[in-house]
């Protein structure tokens, strides 16, 4: 185990480290890189579903693979798949890998829903809330007849039932969904958070909770000490997500609504360049992990210290073939590598 600062406070029962799957290659060639990210220390995968492969079906290869990992959907949009195909796809996968797999699920966004899906995207809280409470009870067996605020459903039951039922976490940017995620669910799914707002998030949690919920989150780290590439990639990566209204309002919750402002201003006038200019070296440096691999190994460390349980990092700003090598460098087994692209 790397002796460098943060390597020996990462992969723990209470620490998870974790990548986002799946990695570049096509999904048949993953098998070795797989192998390889698990002897370096990370014991999950967090898919997820937008416009690249389906949340489910890499965890499938992965936990087939490899043993070592525990899989998640970080997240399945609550939209997309009808209720009762998210049920059969979630018991699927714990029928596959007993104990080690996850269910995620969230609202998305507007334009993955309607303008991509072609689904209409109303009432996205109830929607998630609904999703959450029929696969809880669909996975348990129970015949399903009823109606939600949002949909209904009627004489749907599982003929195949998993041994263990996974646990069910929410996508959660604000409070709200938090809630939902620890009254109703198993804990939550964070994104573009700085361990200080891990931090805001659980106090939350234990607010409403005495029991364990699990909280993740997924981390952007740019693997290089050069910060004019972390910062035109950062710059690029947020102002392409966090004009999206919900991810906007978090930023708010977090207090960045000063910093961000101009930004924001810029990108609704059609200032597309203007806003990427915009974007605070100080909202970069909350959001996103760089520097050289001791340095994003104790900064992730600070995520755990903050109240995270697992988290599921994004290599950003390289090549796809320096993607592997970069999550390696990041586990706690790691023997002193230094980024690929340096």
């Amino acid at each position: 185990m790397s002796s460098s600062a943060g390597g020996n406070r990462l992969t723990t029962d209470d620490r998870r480290l974790g990548f986002t799957a799946p990695l570049a290659l096509p999904l048949h060639r993953q098998r070795d890189q797989i192998a390889a990210l698990a002897d370096a220390g990370h014991v999950d995968a967090w898919s997820a579903e937008v416009d690249g492969a389906d949340a489910f079906s890499p965890l499938a290869l992965i936990g087939a693979w490899e043993p070592r990992c525990r899989l998640g959907t970080a997240v399945v949009p609550a939209f997309t798949r009808s209720p009762a195909l998210i049920a059969q796809s979630a018991a699927a996968l714990a029928d596959m890998a007993p104990g080690r797999f996850l269910l995620g699920i969230g609202a998305s966004s507007r334009v993955v829903v309607e303008a991509w899906s072609g689904v209409a995207y109303t009432s996205p809280f109830e929607r998630t809330r609904d999703v959450l409470r029929f696969v809880r009870e669909a996975l348990s067996g129970a015949r399903m007849a009823r109606s939600y605020d949002s949909f209904t459903v009627d004489g749907f039951r599982l003929s195949r039932i998993p041994e263990l039922a996974p646990p069910i976490l929410v996508a959660a940017l604000r409070p709200k969904m938090v809630r939902l995620g620890i009254d109703e669910g198993d804990g939550v799914i964070l994104n573009w958070m700085s361990p200080t707002d891990v931090a805001r998030v659980r106090d939350l949690v234990t607010s409403r909770s005495a029991a364990r919920k699990e909280v993740v989150a997924r981390i952007f780290v740019c693997p290089t000490t050069d910060r004019d590439v972390v910062r035109a990639t950062a710059r690029r990566l947020i102002t392409t997500y966090l004009n999206v209204p919900a991810y906007a309002e978090a930023q708010r919750w977090h207090g960045r609504a000063e910093a961000l402002t101009p930004m924001w201003s810029a990108w609704d006038a059609g200032d597309r360049r203007g806003a990427l200019e915009l974007v605070p070296d100080s909202v970069i440096d909350d959001l996103f992990v760089h520097g050289s691999p001791p340095e994003c190994r104790e900064r992730i460390s600070q995520y755990f210290d903050h109240g995270l349980n697992a988290v599921s990092v994004s290599i950003v700003g390289v090549r796809p073939d320096f993607v592997v090598p970069a999550l390696c460098a990041l586990g706690p087994n790691d023997t002193g590598s230094e980024w690929p692209v340096e």
